[in-house]
């Protein structure tokens, strides 16, 4: 069976091609109400499917927002795009995403594959590395000269970037300083990717918060942005550190994920969370609700950057960077 064409909806209107055409593909120049009902009818009882870029051409827009992230399993990935899909939904817009796992050519992939939908913008949510990718910086570069917005999580290199600030080194510094607050004096941190900026900027308010309390931490270890790193990380630092009998240490995670498998690991050396150890992450991820302990941490609104990730990417102007910061959870785990 042949498809519907735009040119049977015309014919069973009694319209022209071009008045079909400016009701169905959402042109400015729409006609009188009476004929558009007549055209919009005709199409639903002819089953016909509208050709998304020949809807674009006639908006001079898709309605598309790519999301790159590293992990779309990840619940801090997860929440985000939440908020994200939540904003462009309310604003007529559907948001494409794509997860990379962490490899720059699967990024590189991604925002190719999005600039060649025509997407208005790119929001590439996962945190940045301390070095640009050269082959990625060229690709969106070419993308920002074709009219296209990309928006971006902390500091970027690339001109016309738009920008939500994500206030991790004060956000860390907190967390630390409530601790201290509550007589927390031995820190170890478990530092995640060193190459990554976030990474340098959660370690930094660690160190921080410590610096201002006269303290530095017994150790610094880094893992991967995972449960497993998180695992492997804690029972490396375990085993370099020596806990006197009248305290236990309070391991800083640069993220929740980790905070988990540090927990978990710990756990596996026969020790209790937090009486033997303290463990404290950061981000506030939707899954702590059933984590036991309740997880001390330093809670961002996620699905509150994904709603001014996506706000950035739709505004017809430039703006300036967007800042968002959190405030600290004592809970069970720490403190």
């Amino acid at each position: 069976m042949a498809a519907v064409r735009l040119t049977d909806v015309a014919q069973r209107a009694g319209v022209s091609l071009a008045t079909a055409s400016r009701v169905i593909n959402g042109s400015h120049r729409i006609p009188a109400e009476e004929i558009a009902t007549r055209v919009r009818t005709a199409a639903r009882e002819l089953g016909y499917v509208a050709n998304a870029q020949a809807q674009a051409l006639a908006r001079s827009a898709t309605g598309l927002i790519g999301v790159v992230v590293h992990d779309i399993a990840d619940p801090y990935f997860s929440t985000i795009i939440r908020g994200t899909q939540r904003y462009a939904r309310d604003n007529r817009s559907q948001v494409l995403l794509a997860g990379t796992d962490r490899l720059e050519q699967a990024e590189l992939d991604a925002v190719g594959a999005f600039a060649s939908y025509r997407t208005e913008a790119i929001i590439l949510a996962g945190s940045r590395g301390q070095h640009s990718d050269v082959a990625l910086t060229v690709e969106l570069q070419r993308y920002l000269a074709n009219g296209g917005k990309v928006v971006t999580f902390g500091r970027s290199t690339l001109p016309g970037t738009r920008v939500v600030e994500i206030r991790n080194r004060d956000g860390a510094r907190e967390l630390v300083t409530a601790l201290v607050g509550r007589g927390v004096r031995r820190f170890a941190i478990l530092s995640g990717p060193p190459e990554l900026v976030t990474t340098g900027d959660r370690v930094a308010g660690y160190l921080d918060g410590l610096a201002a309390a006269g303290l530095v931490p017994l150790a610094v270890v880094p893992g991967e942005f995972t449960s497993r790193g998180g695992f492997d990380s804690a029972r490396e630092c375990w085993d370099r550190l020596d806990v006197p009998a009248d305290g236990t240490v309070c391991m800083l995670a640069v993220n929740d994920v980790m905070a988990q498998g540090a927990i978990t690991a710990m756990r596996s050396r026969g020790l209790t969370v937090p009486r033997d150890v303290q463990v404290a992450g950061f981000d506030d991820i939707p899954t702590l609700r059933d984590y036991a302990p309740a997880l001390t941490t330093y809670e961002l609104p996620l699905e509150l950057i994904g709603e001014r990730a996506a706000e950035l990417a739709l505004a017809t102007e430039w703006s300036e960077p967007v800042s968002v910061r959190g405030q600290v959870r004592l809970r069970e785990s720490a403190g």
